[in-house]
Protein backbone atom coordinates (compact mmCIF):
# COMPACT_ATOMS: atom_id res chain seq x y z
CA UNK A 1 0.00 0.00 0.00
CA UNK A 2 0.77 3.21 -0.76
CA UNK A 3 -0.10 6.17 1.53
CA UNK A 4 -0.31 9.97 1.99
CA UNK A 5 -0.52 11.33 5.11
CA UNK A 6 -1.25 14.97 6.45
CA UNK A 7 0.48 16.08 9.37
CA UNK A 8 0.66 18.91 11.60
CA UNK A 9 2.98 19.40 13.89
CA UNK A 10 5.06 22.11 16.60
CA UNK A 11 8.25 21.90 15.45
CA UNK A 12 10.07 23.61 19.05
CA UNK A 13 10.93 20.51 20.22
CA UNK A 14 12.54 19.16 16.76
CA UNK A 15 16.00 19.81 14.26
CA UNK A 16 13.31 20.51 11.38
CA UNK A 17 12.11 17.59 9.09
CA UNK A 18 14.88 15.68 8.02
CA UNK A 19 16.21 12.62 9.83
CA UNK A 20 19.55 13.34 11.40
CA UNK A 21 21.79 10.98 13.23
CA UNK A 22 21.20 11.42 17.43
CA UNK A 23 18.89 14.27 17.07
CA UNK A 24 15.12 14.44 17.21
CA UNK A 25 13.09 15.08 13.61
CA UNK A 26 10.02 15.06 12.44
CA UNK A 27 10.60 12.31 9.65
CA UNK A 28 12.46 10.26 11.91
CA UNK A 29 10.04 10.37 14.61
CA UNK A 30 7.64 9.54 12.17
CA UNK A 31 9.48 6.81 10.51
CA UNK A 32 9.90 5.21 13.93
CA UNK A 33 5.88 5.11 14.56
CA UNK A 34 5.90 3.27 11.54
CA UNK A 35 8.21 0.35 12.27
CA UNK A 36 6.59 0.22 15.54
CA UNK A 37 3.03 -0.34 14.37
CA UNK A 38 4.05 -2.24 11.06
CA UNK A 39 7.43 -3.90 11.55
CA UNK A 40 8.90 -1.93 8.07
CA UNK A 41 11.60 0.44 8.11
CA UNK A 42 10.92 2.93 5.93
CA UNK A 43 11.63 6.72 5.01
CA UNK A 44 8.51 8.57 4.62
CA UNK A 45 8.98 11.45 2.20
CA UNK A 46 8.13 14.74 2.83
CA UNK A 47 6.67 17.95 0.45
CA UNK A 48 9.35 19.83 1.71
CA UNK A 49 12.43 19.95 4.97
CA UNK A 50 11.16 22.68 7.21
CA UNK A 51 14.09 23.62 9.26
CA UNK A 52 14.63 23.47 13.13
CA UNK A 53 11.68 25.31 14.91
CA UNK A 54 9.50 25.66 12.31
CA UNK A 55 6.20 24.49 12.27
CA UNK A 56 3.83 22.80 10.02
CA UNK A 57 -0.67 22.63 9.59
CA UNK A 58 -0.53 20.30 6.67
CA UNK A 59 3.24 19.18 5.98
CA UNK A 60 2.29 16.53 3.42
CA UNK A 61 4.39 12.70 3.92
CA UNK A 62 4.20 9.57 1.75
CA UNK A 63 5.65 5.99 2.14
CA UNK A 64 4.45 2.23 1.20
CA UNK A 65 4.56 -0.44 3.33
CA UNK A 66 3.79 -4.41 2.53
CA UNK A 67 1.23 -5.36 5.36
CA UNK A 68 -2.31 -4.68 4.77
CA UNK A 69 -4.04 -2.39 7.00
CA UNK A 70 -7.26 -0.43 6.58
CA UNK A 71 -6.98 3.48 6.50
CA UNK A 72 -8.70 4.41 9.93
CA UNK A 73 -6.62 1.83 12.16
CA UNK A 74 -3.44 3.30 10.56
CA UNK A 75 -4.91 6.81 11.28
CA UNK A 76 -5.55 5.56 15.06
CA UNK A 77 -2.60 3.83 15.62
CA UNK A 78 0.13 6.78 14.35
CA UNK A 79 -1.55 9.21 16.40
CA UNK A 80 -1.23 6.74 19.29
CA UNK A 81 2.88 6.00 18.92
CA UNK A 82 3.47 9.54 17.71
CA UNK A 83 4.51 12.20 20.33
CA UNK A 84 1.49 14.99 21.11
CA UNK A 85 3.81 17.62 18.91
CA UNK A 86 2.76 15.72 15.78
CA UNK A 87 -0.35 14.77 14.93
CA UNK A 88 -1.73 13.14 11.64
CA UNK A 89 -4.53 14.63 10.32
CA UNK A 90 -5.83 12.73 7.50
CA UNK A 91 -4.46 9.09 6.23
CA UNK A 92 -5.25 8.08 2.63
CA UNK A 93 -4.00 5.48 -0.09
CA UNK A 94 -2.93 7.08 -3.05
CA UNK A 95 -1.51 5.69 -6.51
CA UNK A 96 2.05 4.33 -6.37
CA UNK A 97 3.19 7.18 -8.52
CA UNK A 98 2.36 10.10 -6.17
CA UNK A 99 5.17 11.68 -4.07
CA UNK A 100 4.55 13.91 -1.85
CA UNK A 101 7.41 16.31 -3.09
CA UNK A 102 7.62 15.54 -6.77
CA UNK A 103 4.00 15.84 -7.34
CA UNK A 104 3.70 19.24 -5.62
CA UNK A 105 2.26 22.02 -7.43
CA UNK A 106 2.03 24.78 -5.33
CA UNK A 107 3.10 25.39 -1.24
CA UNK A 108 1.98 28.50 0.80
CA UNK A 109 3.35 29.67 4.35
CA UNK A 110 2.69 31.86 6.99
CA UNK A 111 4.87 33.85 9.13
CA UNK A 112 3.10 35.59 11.97
CA UNK A 113 5.28 38.64 13.90
CA UNK A 114 4.26 39.93 17.36
CA UNK A 115 5.43 43.34 16.83
CA UNK A 116 6.46 46.55 19.01
CA UNK A 117 6.86 46.14 22.69
CA UNK A 118 4.10 43.95 23.37
CA UNK A 119 4.74 41.77 26.43
CA UNK A 120 5.03 38.18 24.45
CA UNK A 121 3.55 35.82 26.46
CA UNK A 122 5.42 32.37 27.16
CA UNK A 123 2.53 30.18 25.46
CA UNK A 124 3.00 32.63 21.97
CA UNK A 125 6.56 33.01 21.78
CA UNK A 126 7.29 29.82 20.46
CA UNK A 127 5.23 30.57 17.32
CA UNK A 128 5.89 34.40 16.42
CA UNK A 129 8.83 36.43 16.48
CA UNK A 130 8.56 38.95 18.72
CA UNK A 131 10.20 41.96 16.91
CA UNK A 132 10.87 45.21 18.92
CA UNK A 133 10.14 47.44 15.99
CA UNK A 134 6.91 49.26 15.81
CA UNK A 135 6.19 48.28 11.52
CA UNK A 136 4.50 50.09 9.32
CA UNK A 137 1.56 47.46 7.85
CA UNK A 138 0.51 49.49 4.31
CA UNK A 139 4.83 49.68 3.95
CA UNK A 140 4.74 45.54 4.74
CA UNK A 141 2.53 45.10 1.73
CA UNK A 142 3.92 47.66 -0.49
CA UNK A 143 7.24 45.81 -0.13
CA UNK A 144 5.16 42.24 -0.59
CA UNK A 145 3.87 42.96 -3.69
CA UNK A 146 7.00 43.13 -5.33
CA UNK A 147 8.15 39.93 -5.50
CA UNK A 148 5.01 38.69 -7.15
CA UNK A 149 5.51 36.89 -10.70
CA UNK A 150 8.40 34.73 -11.91
CA UNK A 151 12.07 35.71 -10.37
CA UNK A 152 15.39 34.85 -9.76
CA UNK A 153 15.18 34.54 -5.91
CA UNK A 154 19.07 34.26 -4.87
CA UNK A 155 19.46 37.19 -3.13
CA UNK A 156 16.86 35.68 -0.80
CA UNK A 157 18.02 32.19 -0.73
CA UNK A 158 20.44 30.68 2.20
CA UNK A 159 23.79 31.35 1.15
CA UNK A 160 25.55 28.38 2.46
CA UNK A 161 26.73 24.61 1.21
CA UNK A 162 23.43 22.61 1.91
CA UNK A 163 21.71 25.12 -0.32
CA UNK A 164 21.57 22.57 -3.52
CA UNK A 165 20.02 19.91 -1.06
CA UNK A 166 17.33 22.32 -0.57
CA UNK A 167 16.51 23.08 -3.71
CA UNK A 168 16.53 19.62 -4.20
CA UNK A 169 13.14 19.56 -1.76
CA UNK A 170 10.99 21.56 -4.22
CA UNK A 171 9.31 19.52 -7.00
CA UNK A 172 11.47 18.39 -9.49
CA UNK A 173 9.41 19.96 -12.50
CA UNK A 174 11.28 23.13 -11.74
CA UNK A 175 14.53 23.81 -12.84
CA UNK A 176 17.42 23.24 -10.11
CA UNK A 177 17.68 26.86 -10.17
CA UNK A 178 16.56 29.80 -8.04
CA UNK A 179 13.93 31.01 -10.19
CA UNK A 180 10.46 30.69 -8.59
CA UNK A 181 6.80 31.62 -9.14
CA UNK A 182 4.95 33.84 -6.33
CA UNK A 183 1.22 33.65 -7.04
CA UNK A 184 0.12 35.40 -3.66
CA UNK A 185 2.52 37.86 -1.61
CA UNK A 186 0.62 39.74 1.30
CA UNK A 187 0.52 40.85 4.94
CA UNK A 188 -2.81 41.17 7.00
CA UNK A 189 -3.22 42.31 10.60
CA UNK A 190 -5.08 39.61 13.23
CA UNK A 191 -5.49 40.74 16.91
CA UNK A 192 -2.04 41.83 17.67
CA UNK A 193 -0.15 40.20 15.29
CA UNK A 194 0.93 40.93 11.75
CA UNK A 195 0.88 37.83 9.80
CA UNK A 196 2.95 37.41 5.88
CA UNK A 197 0.93 34.71 3.59
CA UNK A 198 2.43 33.91 0.50
CA UNK A 199 1.99 31.22 -2.22
CA UNK A 200 4.31 29.96 -4.25
CA UNK A 201 5.65 27.10 -7.31
CA UNK A 202 8.54 26.06 -4.53
CA UNK A 203 10.78 28.00 -2.15
CA UNK A 204 14.39 27.86 -1.55
CA UNK A 205 16.14 27.74 1.93
CA UNK A 206 15.30 30.13 4.19
CA UNK A 207 13.01 32.12 1.42
CA UNK A 208 10.25 32.97 2.69
CA UNK A 209 12.04 34.10 6.42
CA UNK A 210 15.05 36.44 4.35
CA UNK A 211 11.65 38.01 2.41
CA UNK A 212 10.22 38.73 6.09
CA UNK A 213 13.50 39.91 7.38
CA UNK A 214 13.72 41.84 4.52
CA UNK A 215 10.03 43.74 4.36
CA UNK A 216 10.61 44.27 8.33
CA UNK A 217 13.61 46.66 7.18
CA UNK A 218 11.52 48.23 4.92
CA UNK A 219 8.40 48.42 7.60
CA UNK A 220 10.81 49.86 10.11
CA UNK A 221 12.18 52.72 7.76
CA UNK A 222 15.84 51.36 7.34
CA UNK A 223 15.22 50.63 3.36
CA UNK A 224 12.32 51.65 1.11
CA UNK A 225 9.94 49.42 -0.08
CA UNK A 226 10.52 50.47 -3.72
CA UNK A 227 14.38 49.30 -3.10
CA UNK A 228 13.04 45.29 -3.21
CA UNK A 229 13.02 45.18 -7.33
CA UNK A 230 16.94 46.18 -7.39
CA UNK A 231 17.55 43.73 -4.33
CA UNK A 232 15.99 40.85 -6.61
CA UNK A 233 18.26 42.09 -9.68
CA UNK A 234 21.22 41.77 -7.44
CA UNK A 235 21.06 37.92 -7.29
CA UNK A 236 22.89 38.32 -4.38
CA UNK A 237 21.84 37.54 -0.89
CA UNK A 238 23.72 39.95 0.83
CA UNK A 239 21.71 42.43 -0.87
CA UNK A 240 18.60 41.75 0.90
CA UNK A 241 17.90 41.48 4.94
CA UNK A 242 18.44 39.40 7.78
CA UNK A 243 17.09 36.27 8.14
CA UNK A 244 13.60 36.21 10.42
CA UNK A 245 13.64 33.51 13.27
CA UNK A 246 12.40 30.23 12.87
CA UNK A 247 9.75 30.48 15.20
CA UNK A 248 7.12 32.33 12.98
CA UNK A 249 7.19 30.63 10.28
CA UNK A 250 4.42 27.84 9.33
CA UNK A 251 3.76 25.64 6.22
CA UNK A 252 0.23 25.89 6.05
CA UNK A 253 -1.08 24.05 2.80
CA UNK A 254 0.63 22.06 -0.31
CA UNK A 255 -1.05 21.84 -3.38
CA UNK A 256 -1.23 18.34 -6.06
Amino acid sequence: MHWKLTLTYDGTPFNGWQIQPNLPTVQGTLANAIHHITGESVLPQGSGRTDAGVHALAQVATFSITVSIPAPNLHRALNRALPTSIRVLSVEAVPEDFHARHSAQRKTYEYRILPGDRICSPMLAPYVWPCRFSLDLKVLQQAATHVLGTHDFSSFAANDPDQAARNASEPTDLPIDNVRTIYHSAWHEQQDLLIYRVTGSGFLHHMVRNLVGTFVEAASNRISPDEIPTILAAHNRSAAGPTAPASGLFLVEVEY
